[in-house]
């Protein structure tokens, strides 16, 4: 896996230069965000070790898809007593009920679900903090999609909620290059409205699911916003 460090806690941990995991570094140890697709244990367990040694406390994901729960059941294996969190939205999703909520866009779910052994010992909620991580929920991609927010240098780890490889995109915005994000984003407009959540956080840093990290990222983020917007607006002329 490819190590990039960026500033004294978030370090970027990426597979075949596409899937990104993220080690947020903690007082009693590492958070690990979202874990990759399957085969993916090794390099972050290596990873987490080069990096100092410290233990991975937690594993939280961002959402069920199985790119970034697919070394879940590997690495409760070799961390038997790490937390396992996700939104309570798309806990459900993980242990297979797909069913969508009477108040949520009845669109189908799109991308690899994935189920997984591991138990979940923790469900998140908007607002909520995991260490020094606020929980900033953001449906669009899946229903209970979430990112999350370090205070401490204003950085964002955004999950699928945008995307910078094959360009900045919010999810559901197909990028050529790189179209997978949108292709199993479950609801554009929804996920429309949490990029602008995310914008008015004032990050100073970017880190998505898939591509590289930004610094200063709100001038690419209003960009991006601002074709979803478009697309978004053609799509109710129809």
């Amino acid at each position: 896996m490819k190590i990039t460090s960026a500033g004294s806690f978030l370090t970027q941990l990426t597979r075949f230069g596409l899937i990104n995991v993220y080690l947020v570094r903690e007082e009693d140890g590492f958070t690990l965000i979202d874990t990759g697709m399957g085969g993916s244990a090794p390099g972050i367990l290596a990873a987490a070790r080069q990096l100092g040694a410290l233990p991975i406390r937690r594993v939280l994901l961002t959402h069920a898809h199985g790119d970034h729960v697919g070394s879940v059941d590997a690495l409760h294996a070799a961390l038997p007593n790490a937390e396992l969190l996700i939104s309570a939205r798309d806990a459900r999703l993980l242990a297979g009920e797909t069913t969508l909520d009477a108040g949520e866009a009845q669109t189908p779910l799109r991308g690899s679900l994935q189920r997984v052994s591991a138990p979940v010992t923790r469900t998140l909620g908007d607002g909520e903090t995991v260490g020094s991580l606020r929980v900033i929920a953001t449906p669009g991609h899946t229903p209970g999609h979430i990112a999350l927010f370090d205070p401490r240098d204003r950085s964002l780890i955004a999950g699928d909620a945008f995307q910078t490889a094959g360009g900045a995109a919010v999810a559901g915005v197909v990028r050529p290059l790189f179209p997978l994000p949108a292709l199993a984003t479950w609801h554009l407009p929804t996920a429309l409205e949490s990029a602008r959540k995310l914008l008015e956080l004032h990050p100073s840093r970017l880190a998505t699911g898939h591509g590289r990290m930004l610094t200063d990222p709100r001038d690419v983020m209003r960009q991006a916003i601002a074709v979803a917007e478009r697309q978004v607006s053609r799509g109710s002329a129809r």
